[in-house]
């Protein structure tokens, strides 16, 4: 049985083509996850028991000058699938620890730079700008959890042809919000 990743239970799940949602159409781009919109700073715990086997950077100035550094995680579930946590602020495991299903490994982080977004900014960025810009980004893979492809950036697929290894984490977030 899983649990809810995150310390407020109080977290809506993005529906379907609502901002956030998985496989959002954002223009150039499709979303890869699911945004739980929340606090910076809040506990981020794990969904299931498993493994680390990557840690990286998921957003930078470097790549987008609207954001900020946050950092993901890809962790091996017991039954082969893999979490990828996105944009969290900071990481409190490192990379081969074996994670206890509700284990605290990190927390959220603040993804965009307000001050940086202006009207050449994608649209579904700037209407974030006067809104809550800290988030979970959730990514839940088949096997072959993506980090590095050409068509890849920050949690957003640069093809309307998806992944055949990416899936769609709302079902089990929403198994977890009605226990």
């Amino acid at each position: 049985m899983a649990v809810w990743p995150l310390e407020s239970k109080t977290i809506k799940i993005p529906q379907k083509n609502e901002p956030g949602s998985f496989w959002e159409n954002r223009g150039d781009r499709f979303h890869c996850g699911i945004d739980l919109y929340s606090k910076a700073g809040e506990n981020i715990y794990a969904i299931e028991k498993g493994t680390v086997v990557e840690i990286g950077i998921m957003t930078s100035p470097q790549m987008l000058d609207y954001w900020n550094v946050t950092w993901y995680l890809i962790m091996k579930n017991e039954n082969g699938s893999y979490w990828k946590y996105g944009e969290m602020g900071k990481i409190n495991v490192k990379t081969g620890d074996s994670i206890s299903q509700g284990e605290r490994i990190g927390v959220v982080g603040l993804v965009l730079k307000s001050d940086q977004i202006n009207e050449n900014s994608p649209l579904y960025i700037q209407k974030l700008k006067y809104n809550n810009t800290s988030m979970l980004h959730l990514e839940l893979f088949m096997d072959n959890p993506i980090t590095k492809h050409e068509k890849y950036l920050g949690g957003n697929w640069f093809s309307s042809q998806k992944p055949d290894q990416l899936l769609d984490p709302t079902i089990v977030l929403k198994q977890l919000v009605s226990k």
